[in-house]
């Protein structure tokens, strides 16, 4: 988790009152931060990745007014348009695709804020930004900008800038030779045939995005009064959500906000967005569900006052949710603001009116068992995310029905998994610098459509993968085999063709008549879509399909 050093007499001012030092120690444990340390000057604290909008004095204070009863409610932004365009040029479209922009005028900085400014933008850039590899963020003096801006990709030995703080004008390699955060971030422009560079109407460099700022267009000081910020990365919902947390911190010291056109002429139709929008926007609460979820009973009016101990406001059973929470996606994410309003302190214990016996889940076990087998036959355990996307399941020949996210934050992980098989590809294809033969396992959920309130069914699932020079069908059905004769599972193989397979290499894992599973060696064409040297060889089945074919689960 980030931890962020706030000035206390900042916060309090933006929260409206001063606590004593004990009641401001328990107040900030409870709104759901990790409280390290307080002093007369500072707060230092933990803030959960899942709330980027309380990285900054001005987010924080924010949050915090509200729920100690300062300011409550729902806060509302204005944003003025000021007819300022960016165009972003289709030579840009292979290595940083999207922007959102915004002006800031009628700013007081100081040396204080400017530093707060930064620590905001860094710690975007680490958790929210993902490290700049999803969102990377520029901050200008705009008074130094002719307008329009272009964001356009030019060779990287084209075009020569000074970087900030450095005393000599480089081009763009040489700045990853060079330049400390060139050096940094040389990785996520490493290969790219051109970079991408925010350009003013004057030709002037602006910047590098994602690695450095122009020393001449690029440096924030005291004297600035109005800045150019812009955000750009590979989702636009994500870029946008960026920009909401920084302009609203800034017009919370007084900034007024002004809207750009942003131009997309990349793709030849010229499409035209508006940003930064601050409107609020509504997601259906149902009380009933709070109340389950909770164990409490609560009515409409007191949902409505808890929510505005948090920021949020309530009509017509919708939760009005403000632009900068980027951590909302569930009405269950609400009901959490709801739980942490409430005061996790104010639940009241209960012993349930059940009594039980505890057993070990089976399932659980079995699943334990197996791992500790593959382990055994010289395996080694992997963890993917849960979240992928239809590429990759597209590169590894798959043809499964994902689930797509409403509301995804970013295009790699837009979809439920509904295989092992393609995380398992993309496993191998970032370790080839690793040595070889690689033979791993993973267990873990995948998904696909069903019935009930989500209409997600989930179900376990085991994968085996080896990579190598001599990979091949006999060496992955052996470590079936062994698995088998350990779990004391008799299974067949029915010869079937299958994409993502060589056709007379695969087939289908059959257990008691019923098939639980596939196996085969990995389609070449599959491996040349995850850039693999080496063959690879496959099988992946559901292990809770075994289990009701055994008899007996030794554990030990």
């Amino acid at each position: 988790m980030p931890t962020i050093n706030l000035n206390r007499v900042e916060v309090e001012k933006l929260a409206g009152r001063k606590l004593p030092e004990d009641k401001l120690k328990d107040r900030i444990s409870m709104l759901g931060t990790d409280l390290e340390s307080v002093n007369s000057k500072e707060i230092i604290v933990e803030v959960f990745p899942n709330r980027p909008d309380m990285l900054s004095e001005q987010g924080f204070g924010r949050a915090f007014s509200a729920f100690i009863g300062g300011k409550t409610g729902l806060r509302e932004y204005c944003v003025k348009r000021s007819g300022e365009r960016v165009i972003i040029e289709a030579s840009v479209k292979e290595v940083r695709p999207y922007t959102a922009c915004a002006i800031i005028k009628n700013l007081k900085l100081d040396d204080e804020r400017i530093k707060q400014l930064m620590q905001l933008q860094e710690k975007l850039h680490v958790t929210f930004g993902r490290n700049r590899k999803k969102a990377a963020i520029g901050v200008y003096p705009l008074e130094r900008i002719k307008m329009p801006i272009y964001f356009r990709g030019i060779n990287p030995k084209g075009i020569k800038f000074r970087p900030l703080e450095y005393n000599k004008e480089l081009n763009g390699l040489e700045i990853l030779e060079l330049h400390p955060k060139g050096r940094e971030f040389a990785q996520l422009l490493k290969g790219k045939k051109v970079f991408p560079y925010f350009i003013d109407a004057a030709g002037k460099v602006l910047s590098m995005p994602p690695v450095i700022n122009s020393d001449d267009t690029g440096k924030v000081d005291a004297g600035t009064r109005e800045v150019f910020i812009e955000c750009s990365g590979f989702d636009l919902n994500v870029l946008k959500q960026c920009l909401n947390i920084l302009v609203t911190a800034l017009a919370d010291i007084g900034g007024e906000v002004y809207s750009m056109e942003i131009i997309d002429g990349k793709r030849g139709n010229c499409k035209k967005t508006i940003t930064p929008c601050l409107k609020p926007w509504r997601l259906k609460l149902d009380v009933d569900y709070v109340n389950k979820v909770l164990g409490l009973s609560l009515k409409e009016n007191e949902i409505k006052k808890l929510l505005a101990g948090m920021g949020l406001g309530y009509e017509k059973k919708h939760a009005v949710i403000p632009a900068y929470r980027a951590d909302i996606l569930h009405q269950v994410d609400i009901i959490e603001d709801i739980a942490i309003s409430y005061g996790y302190e104010n639940f009241k214990e209960e012993i349930p009116r059940i009594s039980t016996i505890a057993s070990e889940n089976k399932a659980r076990l079995l699943r334990e068992k197996i791992g500790e087998v593959l382990v055994g036959l010289g395996l080694i355990e992997t963890a993917s995310y849960s979240l992928s996307n239809k590429a990759c399941d597209k590169k590894s020949l798959l043809n499964n029905e994902l689930i797509e996210l409403e509301n995804a934050l970013n295009q790699d992980y837009s979809c439920l998994r509904g295989s092992l098989i393609p995380g398992m590809l993309r496993v191998f294809s970032e370790n080839k610098h690793n040595d070889y033969p690689q033979r791993v396992f993973e267990i873990g959920a995948v998904f696909s459509k069903g019935d009930g309130e989500t209409g997600v069914c989930e179900k376990n699932s085991l994968c085996v993968g080896i990579t190598g020079v001599n990979a091949n069908f006999t060496e992955v059905k052996g470590v079936l085999d062994g698995m088998s004769r350990v779990l004391g599972i008799d299974y067949s193989l029915k010869d079937e063709a299958l994409s993502c397979f060589i056709v007379g290499r695969c087939g289908r894992i059959i257990v008691n008549g019923k098939p639980i599973g596939v196996i085969g060696e990995v389609n070449p064409e599959a491996l040349v879509n995850f850039k693999l040297d080496y063959p690879a060889v496959i099988f992946e089945l559901n292990p809770d399909l075994m289990l009701k074919e055994l008899k007996e689960l030794k554990t030990k």
